[in-house]
């Protein structure tokens, strides 16, 4: 069954349910589930531009289109998309009305309620090339072949957006732990565990067009303040206040240009503290203010982790602010002591944090933030052991870096600082 309302085309077949929507110029949103209702989120689709589509149907089915892009659904429920040439760019994989009984959209359901989702899509050309999807250990640049892991890792950041030499660009827009696989004879995208399918496909001349129209969909990065434009010194690392003045004061004395110095991580007690050990910085106040007589601003690592240890501990996980186990001790890390990370989509454990952080450095002088072990990052990448307080690690596991970010770009923001930069050792779509 094909219905049409205002802006949307919905295709009911049995128990689901697809809906394709304009979202922004030249480019479609198709969400489909198995469930009563679609989840209320749009993930790292923060905003969506005004486009009105033109929708038409006919015996055969639908067709909607919104400028450059033209999705045809078909009675059976099969999409294909077309660019404003009528070549066809995106055409889903569906032979579940034959002997092979594959389907372009699998929902294979998990006890519990949810599903493992595998997408499927047809390789239209074997030379196509593909761009994109984060950062990988590998030395393809072209992702044609490839099989890529969904999931951050310490030097891994799945940012599932890909731009194909066919003239499109496809966000995955979903945050569970899975796996893409570029083929030559097939696409396909698989969420281990999720309520829904949801992706964003554009059509465009360029790849810069592509990139922008993905820009205003998933956001774009603040203006660049113009002492993060200069000299970064860091190093492994400064272990006392008195050792990181000599250098800043050697760099002014030579009249060597400057303007960040960083302290990397272990300069708090203990993990979770997030404060200065004042062993090591008697005064980090008086340190700051002389760094900026200089014309230097500061940087400081924060790391995620608690350490049983730390004096924040106990509070933290009586008020639920920590990544939970579903089995065993809960730990994540074990580095210099057992830990388990902060639990950055909650937005309880979001406002802690921030509190400490801006008690013990924003206040004394810290505008620049350095977010380490941002996957998070962890001993064993058990994904399905750990969960969040939007769900379990292997459901929406990858939003980690976006809400870690949130955690003190929102803090400064409501401090009153503008032009914002922090450093983030990982991202997904949208962060």
């Amino acid at each position: 069954m094909i219905l049409t309302r205002d802006n949307l085309l919905i295709y009911r077949y049995r128990n689901e349910t697809v809906h394709v929507e304009p979202w922004g110029a030249n480019a479609v949103r198709v969400r489909a589930t198995k469930n009563p209702a679609f989840p209320e989120n749009d993930w790292a689709l923060a905003s969506r531009p005004s486009a009105q589509a033109e929708i038409t149907v006919s015996p055969e089915g639908a067709v909607l289109t919104n400028g450059k892009i033209r999705l045809s659904l078909s009675n059976n429920g099969k999409i294909t998309v077309y660019n404003q040439k009528d070549e066809r760019i995106l055409e889903e994989d569906t032979r579940k009305f034959c002997a092979l009984k594959i389907e372009a959209r699998e929902f294979r359901p998990i006890p519990g309620g949810d599903y493992h989702l595998t997408a499927r899509f047809q390789s239209l050309d074997p030379n196509e090339r593909i761009y994109g999807m984060g950062q990988y250990q590998q030395p393809y640049l072209n992702l044609k072949g490839p099989d890529l892991e969904l999931a951050h890792r310490n030097s891994q950041a799945s940012v599932p957006f890909m731009i194909s030499s066919l003239g499109y660009g496809l966000l995955w827009n979903n945050p569970a732990v899975g796996r893409a696989v570029f083929g030559k004879n097939v696409t396909s995208f698989e969420a281990f565990s999720t309520q829904a399918l949801d992706y964003w496909i554009v059509a465009g001349d360029t790849p810069a067009e592509l990139i922008e129209a993905y820009g205003s969909v998933a956001g774009t990065v603040p203006m660049m303040p113009e002492y993060g434009l200069g000299f970064w010194q860091c190093k492994l690392r400064y272990q006392t206040q008195e050792e990181l003045l000599h250098v800043a004061r050697e760099y002014k004395r030579q009249g060597l240009p400057i303007d960040v110095i960083v302290i990397d991580f272990f300069h708090w007690p203990h993990q979770g503290d997030w404060k200065f050990d004042p062993a090591y910085w008697p005064d980090p106040k008086a340190m700051i203010e002389e760094l900026k007589s200089m014309g230097i601003q500061l940087m400081v690592s924060i790391w995620p982790t608690v350490e049983t240890d730390s004096e924040n501990y106990e509070e933290m996980l009586e008020k639920g602010y920590l990544i939970r186990t579903d089995r065993g001790f809960r730990v994540g890390l074990d580095f210099e002591g057992p830990t388990i990370h902060y639990d950055a989509t909650n937005p309880g454990a979001r406002k802690y944090l921030w509190e400490k952080a801006k008690k013990n450095y924003f206040d004394k002088g810290v505008k620049i933030f350095w977010l380490d072990e941002a996957e998070p990052e962890y001993t064993v990448y058990d994904f399905d052991n750990y969960r969040y307080y939007l769900g379990p690690n292997v459901q929406i596991g990858n939003l980690y870096p976006v809400y870690y970010a949130r955690t003190f770009y929102e803090g400064q923001e409501a401090a009153g600082q503008e032009n914002i930069i922090n450093l983030l050792r990982c991202a997904w779509a949208g962060s």
